[in-house]
């Protein structure tokens, strides 16, 4: 430090610069020793060169000694020297003092936030020969003050664009500031609203209330009501939901925020929201909720002696097929004529309710029986006529489940579910029918309901396995391909028949996800047996026709087999007749699977939509025969003759015949004699766990192969 003040010492006198302004200049320096010092001789250009810098600007500037005699170009980053030089241009113009906020940067990325004073040192020829740059460090209250400013604008943003009308008012009542809601709630300005007094807007008869809770709010108590409404400028109430919230100022209370929510519309809606409330929004018909509290009512009446009624639960046949086929606003139509249909027997000793979907709901009170089945009767002759939509007819039946009080339930939830159980048997039978609930349907339906309940948690418990069955080679003898098939051992229940919770899994949906399981296990599994040296096999999975027309099934597959790095000839799908019968959707589909390299099969062939038309526009590669062909091939010459042709016809077009189902030496001499290809069934194998086909198969193929 000393060593500077000697050069800008020698520099001021060798500049024959008088003591006064020596005198100037060391007063400045030291009055803000703790400040950022610079001063700055002024030569031509104009240039700034550096000629004393103290302490403070040594440290906080982040400069070093050899900075002294250098210009702001040299020394500083060129924007922050162009930005200088320009604050510096303009005190040669003026020739006074100038004051300036700025920020600057460290080397860390601190930022700092400057007030900056500069002051000019005239020569005896009254030109400015030094300037003398002090400044301040102000980050602190800059940040401080930055913060504040952002608090504020939250504020008034929150406020000036909140949807409820908010005041605030002074202790006395008086309206300091109203934002535009409350403005637009009352039908005035804001202008028109500031100054005025609170009460001014609140109905006399609320006065009071109004008052008992500004009390409390000004105790420091946040207060609401419902019972307090504002007069509209034009002289109506307005009814508000109101809230009143202290203000606190160094823990003082100075006002007081009402906030007004307003309610009129609701008010007016309230019987609509009541009547949405029982009602259902389609139909009109009552809902779930109004059956319940009806049937409650009824349960519950003081009455000494309870009254038989029925409760009848409908369903209408085949409406998911009209739903899918003509789309869901022409469904919504239907089910508004049905409500119509059911809607002409309503009356004070009949309900009728919607429950959602298709699925409507009588309530017969005081009714036996005899009563409940002469009613029913009616319900079904009122559906014997046809409904018209878009002119065209169409035949709607409804299948119906009834449960009597007390005698099928004591409660709500049970009279509907029994009501519900009743119809299930009626669907399970045919449909178009009603049934009475019996007590032995409750063992049945459980049961069902049970396992689907053990069916959604399968996979996650691991129940689930993959059992494969050979395919044998007519010439060969050999097995090269195997067919998956999916087993599930229930922990609680034991093993569950493929022929039970394969359609469960169909009806509830659950086949999508159990599909892609057996997809990816598949896959698993190949990559197993190829690490294991067992390459040359085929695996064939069978794809649901719901799965089939899932959009994610090619990608699903392309992805697994890439996962698994296995061969895509390595797979089969299986997939039914019935699944082709819609060939715009279908041939897209099968497309895709022939691009990646699988091959395709239809299972079950003959059983279902058979067309030669099919066989010749679908990609496919192997015919499987049904083993209901297979099980009479030798007392029945229809099934013999329909079993040759199937083979005949799969050689003559390059297809490969499988014959499924075959059990004796006798079926496979026959089929051996027709040409089919392979062969499969118990004869051979029924299916086996992986470990069996890998020591009776797999390893034979081989060994075979090695020799």
């Amino acid at each position: 430090m000393d060593h500077l003040n000697n050069i800008f010492s020698n520099e001021l006198e060798s500049s024959k610069v008088s003591g006064k302004i020596q005198k100037i200049i060391f007063d400045i320096i030291f009055q803000h020793i703790q400040d950022l010092v610079f001063v700055m001789k002024v030569e031509k250009g104009p240039h700034f060169r550096y000629l004393f810098i103290n302490e403070s600007g040594m440290k906080k500037a982040n400069l070093r000694a050899e900075s002294i005699g250098k210009t702001l170009q040299e020394v500083l980053p060129a924007e922050f020297a162009k930005s200088l030089q320009q604050k510096y241009g303009k005190i040669l113009k003026k020739k006074e003092i100038l004051i300036f906020d700025d920020h600057f940067y460290f080397k860390d990325g601190k930022k700092i936030y400057g007030e900056t004073i500069l002051t000019p040192i005239f020569n005896e020829k009254n030109s400015i020969s030094y300037v003398v740059a002090v400044t301040r460090d102000v980050t602190e209250w800059s940040l401080e003050k930055n913060k504040i400013i952002e608090s504020e604008q939250r504020y008034h943003s929150i406020i000036e664009n909140n949807m409820d009308a908010i005041m605030m008012i002074s202790p006395e009542g008086k309206i300091v500031e109203a934002n535009p809601a409350a403005a637009t709630l009352i039908g005035c300005s804001e202008k028109q609203l500031v100054n005025r007094s609170i009460y001014d807007v609140i109905n006399d008869h609320d006065l009071e209330n109004f008052k008992t809770l500004l009390e409390k709010t000004c105790s420091g108590y946040a207060q609401e009501s419902l019972d307090c409404k504002l007069i509209h400028s034009k002289g109506h109430l307005l009814i508000v939901h109101l809230k009143t919230v202290p203000i606190l100022i160094n823990g003082n209370i100075n006002g007081l925020y009402v906030i007004c929510k307003d309610l009129s519309e609701q008010s007016k809606n309230m019987e609509m929201i009541n009547f949405m409330a029982f009602h259902d929004q389609l139909t009109g018909l009552f809902n779930r909720r109004a059956l319940l509290e009806h049937l409650n009512q009824h349960i519950d009446s003081p009455s000494p002696k309870k009254q038989e009624f029925a409760l009848i639960s409908i369903d209408l046949d085949r409406f998911k097929y009209l739903n899918d086929t003509l789309g869901h606003l022409a469904g919504d139509e239907i089910l508004k004529r049905v409500a119509e249909r059911l809607w002409q027997f309503q009356n004070e000793q009949c309900f009728i309710y919607r429950l959602g979907g298709d699925e409507f709901n009588i309530l017969l009170i005081t009714s036996d029986r005899k009563t409940t089945s002469n009613f029913v009767k009616k319900v079904f002759l009122a559906f014997s006529q046809s409904f018209y939509f878009n002119s065209q007819e169409y035949f709607i039946s409804p299948s119906i489940g009834i449960s009597m009080y007390p005698y099928d339930g004591k409660d709500a939830d049970m009279l509907i579910k029994n009501a519900d159980e009743a119809l299930f048997r009626v669907k399970e039978r045919g449909k178009g029918h009603f049934q009475f609930y019996r007590t032995d349907m409750n063992a049945v339906f459980s049961n069902v309901v049970t396992l689907e309940t053990h069916l959604r948690k399968a996979i996650d418990k691991n129940e689930l396995s993959l059992f494969y069955q050979p395919q044998i080679d007519v010439t060969t003898g050999e097995a090269k391909s195997y067919e998956a098939l999916l087993r599930w051992n229930d922990r609680d229940l034991g093993a569950i028949s493929p022929a039970v919770f394969i359609p469960l899994a169909e009806d509830t949906g659950l086949i999508i996800s159990i599909g892609y399981w057996v997809i990816e296990k598949a896959c698993q599994q190949i990559r197993v047996w190829n690490e294991k040296g067992y390459n040359d096999l085929v695996v064939a999975i069978n794809i649901s026709p719901l799965q089939f027309q899932h959009p994610n099934l090619v990608p699903f597959i392309q992805t697994m087999i890439e996962k698994y790095k296995i061969q895509a000839s390595s797979l089969e799908i299986e997939i039914t007749e019935g699944t082709m019968s819609d060939t715009i959707e279908t041939i897209p589909i099968l497309r895709k699977v022939k691009e990646i390299g699988i091959s395709i099969s239809v299972d079950d062939f003959g059983t279902g939509y058979s067309s030669l038309n099919y066989i010749k526009q679908f990609p496919i590669d192997v015919l499987k025969i049904d083993q209901s062909f297979i099980r009479d091939i030798l007392i029945d010459k229809k099934d013999a003759a329909i079993t040759s042709t199937i083979i005949h016809l799969g050689r003559s077009l390059g297809l490969e015949v499988i014959a499924e189902g075959v059990e004796n030496i006798q079926q496979v001499e026959f089929l051996t004699k027709a040409g089919c290809h392979k062969i499969q069934g118990y004869y051979y194998s029924r299916p086996i766990p992986v470990e069996q086909l890998e020591q009776e198969y797999l390893e034979r193929n081989l060994n075979k192969k090695s020799n």
